[in-house]
């Protein structure tokens, strides 16, 4: 609820306004740690700057040449990420790093202006809300050395979201119509003013279509900035944002049989399953310019999220009881079919998060040594509220209460890191994070042993960990630097984990892993650059989730296992307009993944009545390579267009790497597919106005792109889209 999020900055407001906090770091970057730089509350200043190892960044102008329908679309241009589409719009993000299961892209931090975004940053990380790309100026990623003054999830690396600023100085607006098939209509628009060092924008967004490959929405987002110049030194920066989702999102998929007929891609076998999603969300952040070399930033920030998702019961036996009739695919196969049932599971939860952090930033002189030093602190308290509630009818709105619980967290991290210019050409990153985290889950009603039960199950659990970092940067000459890092991976233990469905309580570990890489960086004012990086993750434990997400019973129960990921990243960008006629622009970009993400140890998988050793199996969702590249072509500002491909290898979909499909869908070897995306626009002579047209999978190519939650899920189809942009 909004009133708790302002009840919560309430109570640190005074402190705030008391005194302290961050503005612009005014220090000029090296040229061998250098990061394009995002915008973070009205800052001039990357969320990474002083990162020692790699870092992508994707800021305004590729996301106006992409004319993206989600962010996927953005994410996949970065080398070593890996997307997941689940309903082909983008609502719900999967993403993997490196080879790591992008189920809900629960093993990587997301952040938007810094502050995390997940259900719950610390228990429970899963992206059911994603940020919307459009009322984005960029979007930066991190997956090296560097990560521990960020947390609690650096496993995987860290994704934040730049959202769009206030303008520095004077007014500014624009407004944008996006027209698709499938009735979609994307409707945005934004207004900012700044004098004087006080400025605002607000930022309106409205989403919806009838069916766009598996989704029907209807998405509402309002977002606004101020910022208020105390005094010279000193600036409060307020942030208010408020998300409303409808869809009818499923978790049912095709199965075999029915992909292979080849009619039914996106039909809708369960029309009444719905999910709603409400997110009230607020920050205040205070800035103080201590000194020249010195700043305080202190951000309180608090989030609510509402997620009740309504969803038809259905069963692989063709002769469930409680049937509606209505049976998809071929009941002739064992498992070949979807007998839709009476009954719907409710699965209501509600998600309260509070946290403040402080960061200390000095650059210093020390025994000759130039120093860059931050540090920190935070504190998360989070709480999580479900419900399963179990209808009797197809479509039924309520029932009967079967699970209620109640569960709650408080962390506090403490990190610090160092930057030490030991050389003109050698420079040497290292830092530590201390996290502690305390849990609770307490069952108040579930099923045990078939029965339905009041009951008052409790377990705790309190995990220390210390994150250690270190990297290091080197100029070999003009534009050229090598970089090398080592860190901790570490991610806690979901608190939903704490208690088996029988009511046993668990006692797990955080999950943690030494993550490595080195690598070179070539960064010319003219023609080229190049990043090219070899990576090295050794888990020892990493955990693995049977949720109904990644296609799992949904128990809670965990699986654990060393893994080992290693790979190469490369990533290349051409620039051709010093060798072109004046007000021509050319860019080629590629990036190219190559990777190796394998079960590190004996463990025994039941398959078919058959006890396999996955020992050296890869890890489920991890194409082995995957390339995406570009050209942007631009003309006086005017004029422009972007061809976009990609290739995705091929996939195994289960730890067994079963090559041969399930008759339900739902394991089997995915085939590698090659997708091609074209959007041009057009500013009209005279005018403010600029008109695009797009067509996303322009060849129409059909392929498999998961086989999770709970059967096949094809890949958007061709589709077209239009566009205007009235610049104010």
């Amino acid at each position: 609820m909004l009133y708790r999020i302002i009840s919560l900055l309430g109570i640190f407001l005074p402190y705030l306004l008391s005194g302290q906090q961050l503005q612009s770091l005014s220090d000029t970057i090296p040229s061998e740690i250098m990061v394009p730089s995002i915008t973070v509350i009205g800052e001039q200043d990357g969320l990474f700057r002083f990162t020692p190892g790699s870092a992508q960044y994707v800021g305004q102008a590729a996301l106006h040449s992409m004319a993206p329908i989600s962010g996927n679309e953005v994410f996949r241009t970065i080398t070593g990420i890996h997307v997941v589409d689940e309903e082909g719009v983008g609502l719900r993000m999967n993403l993997g790093v490196r080879g790591l299961d992008p189920d809900r892209s629960r093993n990587i931090l997301i952040l938007e202006d810094g502050i995390p975004v997940a259900l719950g940053p610390y228990g429970e990380p899963e992206m059911y809300y994603t940020p919307a790309i459009e009322r984005m100026s960029g979007v930066e990623v991190l997956k090296g050395s560097g990560q521990v003054l960020y947390g609690p999830q650096t496993i995987g690396g860290v994704v934040n979201y730049q959202s769009i600023d206030p303008p520095v100085e004077g007014q500014r607006g624009d407004v944008r119509l996006r027209l698709g098939e499938g009735g979609m209509l994307h409707a945005q628009a934004s207004y900012g003013a700044t004098q004087n060092g006080t400025g605002y924008l607000v930022h309106v967004l409205h989403k919806q279509a009838d069916r766009v490959a598996y989704a029907g929405y209807r998405i509402n987002d309002l977002t606004g900035k101020f910022n208020l110049a105390l005094h010279a030194r000193s600036k409060l920066s307020l942030k208010i944002s408020v998300y409303d989702e409808w869809s009818d999102a499923t978790y049912i998929g095709l199965t075999q049989t029915m992909y292979e007929r080849g009619d039914q891609d996106f039909v809708a076998m369960a029309p009444d399953d719905q999910l709603q999603i409400r997110r009230y969300a607020g920050s205040l952040r205070h800035t103080w310019q201590i000194g020249t070399d010195q700043h305080l930033t202190t951000t309180l920030f608090g989030y609510t999220t509402t997620r009740n998702w309504q969803r038809q019961d259905f069963s692989s036996n063709p002769l469930a009881t409680n049937s509606t009739g209505v049976v998809w695919g071929d009941p002739t196969i064992a498992q070949g079919s979807i007998t839709m049932q009476e009954g719907t599971g409710h699965r209501n939860r509600q998600f309260e998060v509070a946290g403040l952090e402080s960061r200390y930033h000095q650059n210093f002189s020390l025994l000759g040594i130039e120093n860059v030093l931050d540090l920190g602190g935070r504190i998360i308290m989070e709480r999580a509220l479900e419900q399963r509630v179990n209808g009797t009818r197809k479509n039924a709105e309520s029932g009967a209460l079967i699970q209620d619980e109640v569960r709650t967290g408080l962390a506090a991290s403490l990190f610090v890191q160092n930057r030490w210019q030991i050389h003109p050409k050698f420079s040497l990153t290292a830092g530590v994070r201390g996290e502690f985290f305390t849990y609770d889950r307490e069952i108040l009603r579930n099923v045990f042993a078939g029965e339905v039960r009041d009951t008052h199950v409790i377990a705790d659990s309190r995990i220390t960990s210390i994150i250690p970092g270190i990297g290091a940067n080197y100029t070999l000459a003009q534009d050229w630097t090598v970089f090398a890092g080592i860190h901790r991976g570490f991610a806690p233990p979901r608190i939903k984990d704490a208690i088996t469905a029988a009511g046993t309580a668990l006692t797990l570990e955080a999950e943690t892993s030494w993550n490595s890489e080195i690598g070179i960086r070539h960064k010319s004012t003219s023609l080229w650059g190049l990043e090219a990086t070899f990576f090295y993750m050794d888990f020892s434990n990493q955990i693995i989730p049977v949720s109904e997400s990644s296609g799992g019973s949904g128990t809670g129960l965990v699986n654990g296992g060393a893994t080992l990921h290693y790979g190469i990243e490369l990533g290349t960008t051409f620039q051709f307009n010093d060798y072109l006629k004046p007000g021509h622009q050319l860019e080629i970009q590629t990036s190219t993944t190559a990777l190796r993400a394998v079960f590190n140890a004996d463990r025994y998988i039941n398959h078919d009545n058959i006890p396999i050793n996955i020992n050296g199996n890869d890890t489920p969702y991890t194409p082995t390579w995957a390339g995406t590249g570009s050209i942007r072509y631009g003309w006086k500002g005017q004029f422009g267009f972007q061809w976009t491909s990609r290739i995705t290898g091929s996939q195994y979909t289960d730890e067994v790497n079963s090559i041969l499909p399930s008759a339900d869908g739902r394991s089997g070897l995915m085939d590698a597919f090659w997708i091609h995306d074209f959007n041009a626009w057009w500013i009209i002579p005279g005018t403010q106005l600029e008109v695009g047209a797009s067509v996303k999978n322009l060849t129409d190519e059909r392929y498999i792109v998961s086989r999770r939650p709970q059967g096949i899920r094809v890949g958007l189809p061709r589709y077209f889209s239009g566009s205007l942009h009235y610049r104010l």
